[in-house]
């Protein structure tokens, strides 16, 4: 069985504030397209804030979720704040009591994720945002493992699902947000939440293939 162990989680949320940075630039330059220009700017701000707030600490993968999304939540501006606030404070409420991260928990994780984002608006598959990369990488983990895949498996079939999803924005016409009041100008850019989700969502499961690869997992684990 692979997976890693919960105290082992951190380096993963330390991972998607590099990230973070690395495209801070990026992701504004792509908002500026169709939005107001900041998605970089705010991203930047709250995932270093919520680096700084981890430094000197040892926090399993819960807890560093869980301070990643109070950060989200209460100290960034912009759309973004809350929903991804709610991603990651769901995630970290789904393995709190977990000891192990499997591919079973982990999926309930994203299911959980995405479940509290569609409680907060009205955003279908189709609408240019980046549910268009969270439903299709959900549903791509599940249907790996449904056909027997492992951990792994899935978690490479969500990554190429994720960015499908990231590029299909690119050709759909915004019917939410900001972006929505300009119609068919919107056609032709990709959604900037759709692109912050993408890395996010690759950066994730990049450092859980390397901890499962290093994991002492299934050392700890036991078949019955």
């Amino acid at each position: 069985m692979e997976g890693f162990l919960n105290k082992e989680g951190q380096v993963i949320i330390l991972k998607l504030i590099e990230t973070v940075q690395k495209n801070r630039e990026y992701l504004s330059e792509v908002d500026g397209l169709i939005g107001d220009g900041d998605h970089g700017i705010n991203m930047n701000k709250g995932f270093t804030l919520c680096g700084q707030r981890m430094a000197g600490q040892e926090l399993n993968f819960s807890d560093s979720l869980k301070t990643l999304g109070r950060v989200l939540l209460t100290e960034i501006g912009g759309s973004m704040g809350p929903l991804y606030g709610t991603f990651f404070n769901k995630m970290a409420r789904r393995c709190k009591n977990e000891e192990e991260i499997s591919a079973l928990v982990f999926g309930d994780m994203l299911k959980d994720a995405l479940n509290g984002i569609a409680e907060l608006g009205n955003a279908k598959l189709g609408d240019k945002t980046l549910m268009d990369v969270l439903i299709p990488a959900s549903d791509a983990f599940d249907q790996a493992l449904k056909n027997g895949g492992s951990f792994s498996e899935a978690l490479r079939h969500m990554k190429q699902a994720a960015e499908a999803g990231m590029n299909s924005t690119k050709d759909m016409v915004a019917r939410i947000g900001r972006a929505s009041r300009l119609g068919e100008r919107s056609r032709g850019v990709l959604d900037a939440g759709a692109v912050s989700c993408n890395l996010l969502l690759q950066a994730m499961a990049d450092t859980m293939l390397e901890l499962i690869r290093n994991s002492t997992f299934q050392e700890n684990s036991f078949v019955g």
